[in-house]
């Protein structure tokens, strides 16, 4: 009996693909503190604070449309509701930032200003561990994964999916926003969190901690990438890929799709709680507004602008979109849904794969005409011509017992 020979599984990344990733981790690690703590501020290499607050908020965004595209681009999953997610993973930060102000508030108090407004006279349950920066990194993790653990447990088994699995996670994240709005939740309302003061008993505000927090959102984001490479190239991540492609030949292969979905989906959430945490003490703020649908959306944007089913595809759609939300609502603020709105129909319309696959297409294109054909194609072209027949019509003639085509 022979033998099946599976094929081998490829690495990890290319070699000019480990050469990019080390040369991205020098430059978010080491040449952008440089260029900001380092070089004057009159040299055209300074990099402004504000550059540095920018770019570290855009890649938390970038991580959130990475997780986007493992849900959506590998698993055929449209979420609108991952803003919830980032959203709760920023919560969990600020409530320990708040925490860290102390009696630096405006009021001495130990508890934070806004319960002191509203007469609270101690914290609630849920603020219980929030003075401890470990318990914080746990519940950044745990919140948003039990949550998306509850509640694709539940949509998945029942099968919800499509149009409609959209819109319940868009009104999760409605109804999610309109509770943290309430004062009585004890998550402050509608200002929500805001003026830190330290964390880990650091000044929040210098020059270097706020270069390290960049540096970190920037590893993070990297190692996510990485991370997600391995996981779609795994046999798990193959099963995700069936299941978005045909779902009911999977369950008739034998697999149950509920372990896959519900582990790419909690998995996708935590990225954006991570995200979230790291978003909050480079911005400053955190407020139930983060959980709006069109925040939501946008995310989506990122990753059908970039490109689905790539992983850097929405990392680059994250930098091109909120890069341009950044200039225009400044030179332009009434038109900027509006451009954003074009851009999402446009690439619908014109760009299906987003911008790294117009970029392939491009390249595949190019290989092809500087690909010399191969000797039997030029045998097969130059034969036909005598017979006058096209070559493929050649190729399915049959062949006689001296091997030549009747």
């Amino acid at each position: 009996m022979s033998k099946v020979v599976l094929p081998t599984k490829g690495p990890l990344l290319s070699g000019k693909g480990w050469t990019a990733f080390f040369v991205a981790l020098v430059v978010v690690c080491a040449v952008a503190p440089v260029l900001n703590m380092w070089v004057p501020a009159d040299s055209p290499l300074h990099m402004s604070d504000y550059a540095v607050a920018l770019v570290g908020k855009i890649m938390c965004y970038a991580i959130c449309a990475l997780a986007m595209d493992l849900i959506w681009g590998y698993t055929g999953i449209l979420s609108l509701g991952h803003g919830l997610f980032f959203a709760l993973g920023g919560y969990m930060m600020g409530m320990y930032l708040m925490r860290q102000i102390g009696r630096d508030g405006n009021y001495k108090s130990d508890l934070p200003d806004f319960m002191v407004f509203l007469d609270w006279k101690t914290l609630p349950w849920h603020w219980t561990f929030s003075d401890s920066f470990i318990a914080t990194l746990v519940l950044i993790v745990a919140v948003p994964g039990l949550i998306a653990f509850v509640f694709g447990f539940f949509a998945f088994r029942s099968r919800i999916k499509g149009v409609y699995f959209s819109i319940i996670t868009q009104a999760m994240t409605f109804a999610a926003m309109l509770l943290f709005f309430r004062n009585e939740t004890g998550f402050g309302g509608n200002n929500g969190f805001t003026d830190f003061k330290r964390i880990l008993g650091i000044p929040i505000a210098t020059q270097e901690m706020r270069m390290t927090l960049f540096a970190l959102t920037g590893a993070t984001l990297l190692g996510f990438f990485l991370f997600a490479k391995w996981l779609i190239g795994s046999k798990f991540g193959r099963v995700l890929q069936a299941i978005r492609d045909a779902e009911t030949r999977v369950m008739f292969s034998g697999y149950n799709p509920l372990p896959y979905k519900l582990t790419i989906w909690v998995i996708s959430a935590v990225m954006c709680g991570v995200a979230g945490a790291l978003y909050v003490p480079q911005v400053g703020i955190i407020n139930p507004g983060e959980m709006s649908a069109a925040n939501s959306i946008e995310i989506a944007i990122w990753a059908a602008v970039g490109g689905r089913a790539t992983l850097i595809g929405p990392i680059i759609g994250a930098f091109i979109v909120n890069g341009a939300k950044s200039w225009l609502t400044v030179a332009y603020p009434e038109y900027w849904l509006y451009f954003l709105g074009a851009l999402f129909i446009a690439v619908t319309l014109f760009l299906p794969n987003g911008i790294v696959g117009l970029v392939r297409k491009w390249l595949s294109r190019e290989k092809k005409k500087t690909t010399p054909p191969e000797p039997a194609q030029d045998a097969r072209r130059a034969v036909a011509a005598e017979q006058g027949v096209e070559p493929d019509v050649l190729a399915s003639l049959p062949v006689d017992a001296k091997g030549a085509r009747a």
